[in-house]
C-alpha cells in the first residue's frame, strides 16, 4: 500500500466537560467543523487533521489521549497562547538526563526546530509530573 495517498483525519479524544472542552478549543481559535449531533470536532489550522469529542464517542477514560501538534515556531505559538488565556508552561526539551529549560540547543542550531523535542505544556499540564498533569489539572479532557 505504499503507492496509496492516506492521511489520518480525525481523533478521536475522551473529554470530561464537553462544553468546557469547546471553549478551550474555541480560544485556541480551532475552526469548529459541522458535524452530526452529538459529535464536536475542530481543526487547527493547517491541519489535515481534526479532534473529535463527545458523550458517547469513545469509552477511554478523560485525559489518557495522547496526541502532539507540530508546529513551524514554538516561540511564537507560546505567545499566542499565552495571548489567549490558555496556561502555558515555559519552554523545555527533553534529555537523556530529562526535562530541561528552552529550546532543543541542537534543533534550533541546525534550524530542525518544526520536529524537534521542544515541547511546551498547556492548560495545567505540567512537565515535571511523571504523567505530565498534575492532580487537580485545569485540561479541558
Amino acid at each position: 500500500m505504499p503507492d496509496i495517498d492516506m492521511k489520518l483525519e480525525v481523533v478521536v479524544i475522551p473529554v470530561a466537560d464537553i462544553e468546557r472542552s469547546t471553549a478551550f478549543y474555541q480560544r485556541l481559535g480551532w475552526r469548529k467543523d459541522v458535524t452530526p449531533p452529538g459529535v464536536v470536532q475542530f481543526t487547527p489550522h493547517g491541519s489535515w487533521c481534526s479532534v473529535q469529542f463527545g458523550a458517547t464517542l469513545t469509552a477511554a477514560e478523560p485525559g489518557s489521549a495522547k496526541e502532539y501538534l507540530i508546529v513551524s515556531d514554538l516561540v511564537a505559538t507560546r505567545q499566542a497562547l499565552v495571548a489567549a488565556g490558555i496556561e502555558v508552561s515555559e519552554i523545555f526539551h527533553v534529555t537523556p538526563d530529562g526535562p530541561a529549560d528552552g529550546l532543543d540547543p541542537e534543533r534550533a542550531a541546525t534550524g530542525r526546530g518544526r520536529r524537534s523535542p521542544t515541547r511546551t505544556a498547556t492548560s495545567g499540564c505540567s512537565r515535571r509530573s511523571p504523567t505530565g498533569c498534575r492532580a487537580g489539572s485545569t485540561r479541558p479532557w
